[in-house]
């Protein structure tokens, strides 16, 4: 198809003014590339690339640690009408034997969009958010499963799955985290998270290959001018991203506007959605535990804020409300997702060669089409 006079998102952050050709699913180059000449006319919207969810937990009553494939497709739908068309589905820390049954279920599961069964996000990867974390800082997750780093695990998991995980959280302050980390790195993204470590421990962690950070601000100590602790340590490595979860919740919106400043070109938004979002207020299960959701807002009993009930369409749109830039908005959730599991050369943005993941939208963001 051709998609005509519409702005379309550039690699520079900038939009122009021009058509988009797509041929067998992939962005080409010229019309003369095309067979199909029919026009979808975008005047006055802009033309985005598919959003990117690196860390996701599930929707519409479903979860990745069901370990239920058909769940999983109806998560993957609901993300496809929402703009995301890219998804990582990330596991808990959950009991060992849950999550050998989980990646190994995913082993035999299509990450491909299939033709004859309703529009769904491609799976990039897996994102394996435990169970390498500090029992301290474990916020939502099971603490009587959380164990030490463990490099043979890790890799039956992966083997489990196909090699399709792409993150991996781990707590810089456990024993052995240097020692997984400089012998997986070249393997999985390595993403410091839901730890009490301090700077030196952190900044030790990263040097040994770690590059990434699972939800920045949360479940990690805070920025003290004295104590920079994993945030001061991660903002000074030019490699490493950043997640963020801009829900007007689980961040206030000056310590999004800090984020963008402290980790320039480095901020990748994500929901960290739960089985509730798309759903009805109530109670839920996240990882075995009992949350209760009450808008955007899902709780544990004591309290603790257990992932989110949004979607990172509505996420980008909450940072713009928050005075992020749209032109950045749109980087964090497409290109900064792509190339920090290293996707970049498939998805991410509008070049040609790429897969066609088109969004039109209006100018205010609000979704118009997914194609």
């Amino acid at each position: 198809m051709i998609i005509k006079n519409g702005l379309v998102y550039q690699e520079d952050k900038t939009f122009a003014k021009k058509d988009l050709y797509i041929e067998d699913g992939k962005i080409v180059e010229s019309p003369d590339q095309v067979t199909d000449k029919t026009e979808v006319d975008a005047e006055g919207l802009l033309v985005l690339p598919g959003l990117i969810d690196v860390h996701s937990h599930g929707a519409v009553g479903h979860d990745f640690s069901d370990g239920d494939m058909e769940g999983l497709k109806k998560i993957l739908a609901y993300e496809y009408a929402h703009g995301i068309t890219s998804y990582c589905p990330t596991s808990m820390t959950i009991d060992k034997e849950e999550l050998r049954r989980i990646f190994h279920a995913m082993g035999g599961f299509s990450k491909e969009q299939k033709t004859d069964e309703a529009p769904r996000s491609y799976v990039a990867g897996i994102n394996m958010e435990g169970p390498f974390l500090d029992v301290d800082k474990k916020g939502a997750h099971r603490a009587e499963c959380i164990m030490a780093p463990d490099v043979a695990f890790f890799r039956e998991c992966n083997a489990a799955c196909g090699n399709l995980i792409r993150l991996v959280t781990l707590a810089p302050n456990a024993e052995g985290a240097i020692e997984f980390t400089k012998e997986l790195h070249d393997e999985v993204s390595v993403s410091i998270g839901h730890s009490g470590a301090d700077y030196d421990t952190a900044k030790a962690v990263l040097e040994a290959g770690a590059n990434h950070v699972t939800h920045l601000f949360n479940a990690m100590m805070p920025l003290g001018h004295r104590a920079p602790g994993m945030i001061g340590a991660a903002a000074e490595d030019e490699n490493c991203m950043a997640e963020i979860i801009s829900d007007g919740i689980h961040v206030h919106q000056s310590m999004v506007r800090a984020a963008f400043k402290l980790f320039p070109e480095r901020i990748v938004l994500i929901s960290d959605s739960m089985r509730a979002t798309g759903m009805e207020n109530g109670t839920y299960d996240l990882g075995g535990q009992q949350v209760t959701v009450n808008g955007k807002l899902a709780t544990l009993a004591d309290g603790t804020i257990a992932g989110s009930a949004t979607n990172l369409y509505d996420c980008m749109r909450t940072a713009v409300s928050f005075g992020i830039a749209k032109e950045e908005a749109i980087a964090a959730a497409t290109m900064n997702p792509a190339k920090s599991i290293g996707i970049y050369d498939e998805v991410g943005s509008l070049t040609p060669g790429k897969r066609a993941d088109v969004l039109l939208a209006d100018e205010d963001l609000n979704l118009v089409k997914v194609i």
